[in-house]
């Protein structure tokens, strides 16, 4: 009797969660992309370019390029950087919280060089708290931030990329 509940619980709960049109991130095959192929301008030792071709590649029938000739689009990296800011100091001047800045200018040009988009400027910024005597876990911490502020950007310009098709 136990084992009929569960089961027409979870079936109920397939069910509800497939008639709302829930959808896993990045399950959507072809995400949008509106062209065939593209070139990124990142070099290939950069961990955001690294991890923009996997998402494309793996998230949409667009191929990734060596040559921007060969591409109906060319993502073009015009700045990329990350900055460290003080934001608050403890009664003995000492740093007790940063903000962790990480700034990407690009734009997307087509064939025969026309514009797709304009340059565009994504600022993420994180707060961080200080501690003088966890300086090490502090230095993780920080890495984990910019890795998580570098996911979030390449979701935003995979968004901004699949946006282009309607324009």
């Amino acid at each position: 009797m136990r084992n009929r509940v569960a089961a027409v619980l979870i079936l109920f709960a397939a069910v509800t969660l497939s008639a709302c049109g829930f959808q896993l991130r990045g399950s959507a095959t072809g995400a949008g992309m509106p062209f065939k192929t593209i070139y990124i301008g990142l070099p290939d030792t950069s961990a955001l370019g690294t991890e923009l071709k996997r998402y494309i590649r793996a998230g949409s029938g667009t191929t990734v390029v060596a040559d921007p000739k060969a591409a109906e689009a060319v993502l073009e990296v015009l700045s990329e950087s990350r900055e460290k800011a003080v934001l608050s100091l403890n009664s003995q001047g000492r740093v007790r919280e940063h903000a962790l800045f990480y700034k990407l200018r690009f734009r997307v040009t087509g064939n025969g060089g026309k514009e797709l988009l304009a340059p565009t400027d994504l600022v993420l910024k994180r707060e961080i708290s200080f501690n003088e005597s966890q300086v090490i876990a502090k230095e993780k911490e920080e890495e984990i931030l910019y890795r998580d502020m570098q996911s979030d950007l390449v979701q935003q310009i995979l968004r901004r990329l699949s946006a282009l098709q309607t324009a």
